[in-house]
């Protein structure tokens, strides 16, 4: 099976430790480890400071899923939740991939940290949940919700923890296991 992760530098697997934009050892980031544990080979397309794209995006058609998880850097440049939830949809109906492929996860929310410091932004975090969930029933793609996965965030309020990015593969591959992807 593959598997392409597109996302941000929780994806990437950012170390917020690191100035330069250094990433956790493969052992710690989320994408290896889902590798390790399934098998498949699971392509980390992460970048660091991504935001949801406003340009089509092309996956292989041979991909056996697409999983998405985006919105933490829009929200972090201002934009609204009504604004990120119509990039969302624009982005996921540009695709051409079939949308049983496509996996959508409402990351994490924010926690008060070194980066996030207003209440609205948290509030903020939380609503791309729901808009997530109710975009992808419209979709007809499949959703997860990190934010009920108790992921460890670091000391700046955004990026997984070392232990984040363990809880976060284990979580995923639960949920995959609940849907029949493993």
């Amino acid at each position: 099976m593959t598997v392409i992760c597109f996302g941000d530098s929780n994806t990437f697997g950012y170390d917020p430790r690191s100035y330069l934009g250094g990433r956790y050892d493969a052992d710690s980031r989320w994408v290896d480890i889902l590798a390790a544990k399934t098998g498949w080979e699971v392509r980390n397309n992460g970048m660091n400071g991504r935001e949801i794209p406003c340009r089509e995006v092309v996956f292989s058609r041979s991909a056996d899923l697409v999983i998405v998880m985006l919105g933490t850097n829009d929200l972090l440049h201002g934009r609204s939740c009504d604004e990120i939830d119509e990039r969302m949809e624009r982005f996921l109906r540009a695709l051409r991939i079939d949308r049983n492929k496509i996996l959508l996860i409402a990351p994490p929310p924010l926690r008060y940290g070194e980066w996030v410091g207003e209440q609205t932004l948290i509030e903020a975090s939380f609503e791309l949940s729901a808009r997530y969930s109710a975009l992808a029933e419209r979709l007809g793609v499949r959703f997860a919700d990190a934010g009920n996965w108790e992921i460890p965030i670091a000391f700046d309020g955004v990026h997984f923890t070392e232990e984040g990015n363990r809880q976060f593969a284990l979580e995923l591959c639960r949920y995959l296991r609940e849907v029949g992807s493993i």
